[in-house]
């Protein structure tokens, strides 16, 4: 099935992103027992593609926390910003806590654009490639909010994947990934298969659907969603709830 784009909005209006769950525990469980990385190796370190994201950390882990963000969503970038570095270094580097992050395209094709070359290199470089563009997310989105009419306007007349790669341009996107080590080749691939936009649109589709994502970033906690929790101090609380 291919994704059907509803690629650039008038204006590059960026909506609210924000969003709460509607449900978990919030009873405090039992604190859980550290577990070792293989010899030689740091849960950090350990990333794996999944059916929907990338999950860093101890596959087994007794406390699974699922983010469901958007590259161009302002709610998330504060919390990347904020929460990274706790959250891996305090809690995914102790084996008691896996985390997943789930690409959710809530501004659509500026977040589509970001997740292709996002995804385009190793497993390795997926989580340091999402921090920094949470890190470069300002620049990204003056860039969005500097296209003149008659620039969408001609967006517009392309078709889908056109408008993708004149996106990634235009917000600045191919020169961050080269940056990064990705080859601008390989990059352009990236953003022109549409094998790679169908797979990182389901997420976004079979969650919506479902409704398990009304708004990102959702946090999800051994698959209950999270209420009213879109920052670090926030979720910090939510994941010591779970034993964390």
């Amino acid at each position: 099935m291919k994704y059907a784009l509803a690629l650039i909005a008038p204006a590059f209006a960026l909506a609210a992103c924000s969003g709460s769950g509607d449900g978990g525990n919030t009873t405090a469980a039992a604190p859980v027992a550290a577990v070792k990385a293989p010899a030689g190796q740091s849960w950090t370190d350990t990333v794996t593609k999944t059916s929907e994201g990338y999950l860093m950390g101890n596959p087994n882990a007794p406390i699974k926390l699922v983010e469901y963000g958007a590259r161009t969503c302002p709610t998330c970038g504060a919390f990347a910003r904020e929460g990274f570095q706790p959250l891996t270094n305090n809690y995914v580097s102790t084996g008691k806590v896996s985390f997943e992050f789930r690409d959710y395209l809530v501004h659509g094709a500026p977040d589509l654009v970001l997740s292709l070359l996002g995804t385009c290199g190793s497993e390795a470089a997926f989580f340091p490639i999402l921090e920094q563009t949470y890190a470069n997310q300002s620049a990204f989105l003056d860039k969005l909010q500097a296209l003149t009419p008659a620039q969408q306007e001609a967006l517009q007349a392309q078709s889908p994947v056109q408008q993708i790669t004149a996106l990634a341009d235009a917000m600045g996107a191919v020169d961050f990934i080269k940056q990064r080590g990705i080859p601008e080749a390989q990059a352009r691939q990236c953003l022109t298969s549409q094998a790679r936009i169908d797979a990182i649109a389901k997420p976004t589709e079979t969650a919506t659907k479902n409704g398990t994502v009304t708004g990102t970033p959702t946090f999800i906690i051994n698959g209950n969603t999270i209420a009213n929790t879109v920052t670090w101090p926030q979720l910090e609380t939510a994941l010591k709830n779970a034993g964390a």
